[in-house]
């Protein structure tokens, strides 16, 4: 096949992430030790703005959700790249070696929470930005690098708020998601729900005064149980899953009958599986155990760190493209061309914004980060600095390369 782009400019956008290196690193530990969970995002989004504005961003702008959106370029074709900069917390403390908020480097990696998940691949996009702009690639595109917000509290929400109210409708989107610098095409959807039973409190003395919530949900957590067994397993994506992750209940005291119960159940959708199917198939389980309970599916309204709330349901879509799409095939051949081999192309095992952009709005999206999504959540939190390296070069080459494969 021709190359898409020239030998020339390849060592050059390369040329231009070794140079960058230093300020990379600089600014990845700046990230780190900065906390940002969900909801606390306003600090770290200030220092990805300053940033910005170093490398000469033509615009910047945070959103009334809190998100930050960098513009390179004013050409007609849009194209987005999306790092959520939240983290999780750090759980407990006593099980890391380091201090989680330090950016530690030795041995050419950078410790620390965010580093995997996903606080790296901004770093990588917003001098992207830069090679776009030193190398005059923009003629024929415009590139947003977002910086989005909540998406460990609920994957989607922030991208939610971008295509119907920010009004910024890219035509793909690459999720910088860790993948190992391997290049993904989709995952499984999932959902939140809970199931909740009713009964009749009574003095524990006498439990058959009443009825016990807590039994009527005993037979139900037992179809849940064997529910999970003969969910759908795609060849791809891999199997649905269903779990129960809590339980609890209501009781006037510890001597007394508990007159309701609650469950919350995890759901993983796999190809195929959709909220109307995975709400039957719960309900099923209830009729097979004999018992009134009522099903929900849970909505997610925690205000961002600006104070907006934006509701939504706890379902985010499964999404997938095929190898053959034009999106995959520009991302595989951008990689064939900046680090001359063949891509692994695979998935992701947990869900991203991707359930919002494609899931949702049908926006393609191809999954390209720097770190490996083994790190991620843990106490091993981490990212090599060769990877915040090469992601930049992929980052900075895909927009034209797509742009030709388009037009081609």
């Amino acid at each position: 096949m021709t190359r898409i782009l020239q030998e020339e400019l390849v060592e050059k956008i390369h040329a231009k992430a070794k140079e960058y290196e230093a300020e990379m690193v600089k600014f990845m530990r700046d990230l780190i030790r900065i906390p940002s969970e969900s909801t606390q995002e306003e600090k770290v989004i200030q220092r990805i703005k300053e940033e910005m504005e170093k490398v000469g961003f033509d615009e910047i702008k945070i959103d009334p959700m809190g998100n930050i959106l960098g513009r390179i370029g004013n050409g007609q074709r849009v194209i987005a790249m999306d790092a959520h900069i939240d983290t999780v917390g750090v759980g407990d403390i006593e099980e890391w070696e380091w201090d989680p908020y330090e950016g530690k480097m030795e041995d050419g990696i950078i410790y620390g929470r965010g580093a995997t998940d996903q606080e790296g691949a901004m770093v990588s996009m917003v001098y992207a930005g830069k090679i776009i702009k030193d190398l005059g690639l923009t003629e024929e595109y415009t590139v947003w690098m977002v910086g989005s917000v909540q998406e460990e509290d609920c994957d989607g929400l922030c991208w939610q708020y971008i295509i119907n109210e920010d009004k910024l409708v890219p035509e793909c989107v690459i999720i910088t998601e860790p993948t190992n610098l391997n290049i993904y095409r989709g995952h499984r959807g999932r959902m939140e729900m809970a199931v909740i039973t009713k009964g009749v409190s009574c003095h524990g003395s006498a439990p058959e005064r009443g009825v016990n919530a807590v039994y009527k949900m005993a037979d139900i957590i037992k179809g849940i149980e064997k529910l999970n067994e003969r969910l759908k397993n795609d060849p791809f994506l891999g199997k649905g899953t269903i779990a129960v992750t809590y339980i609890d209940c209501k009781t006037p005291s510890l001597c007394a009958v508990p007159d309701e119960c609650y469950i919350h159940l995890d759901r993983r959708l796999t190809a195929g599986e959709d909220k109307e199917l995975a709400v039957q198939q719960v309900k099923e389980v209830i009729k097979e155990a004999g018992v009134e309970a009522e099903v929900k599916v849970l909505k997610y309204n925690t205000p961002s760190y600006t104070g907006l709330v934006y509701e939504t349901e706890k379902y985010y879509p499964t999404w997938v493209l095929s190898e053959d799409h034009p999106v995959i095939q520009s991302a595989v051949e951008t990689y064939r061309e900046v680090f001359g081999t063949e891509p692994k192309v695979d998935k992701w095992t947990f869900s991203t914004n991707g359930v919002a952009i494609m899931g949702m709005h049908n926006i393609p999206c191809v999954g390209f980060g720097p770190a490996h999504e083994i790190y991620a959540h843990s106490v091993n939190d981490q990212i090599p600095v060769e990877h915040l390296v090469k992601a930049a070069a992929f980052y900075a080459a895909f927009p034209t390369v797509y742009i030709k494969m388009i037009k081609a």
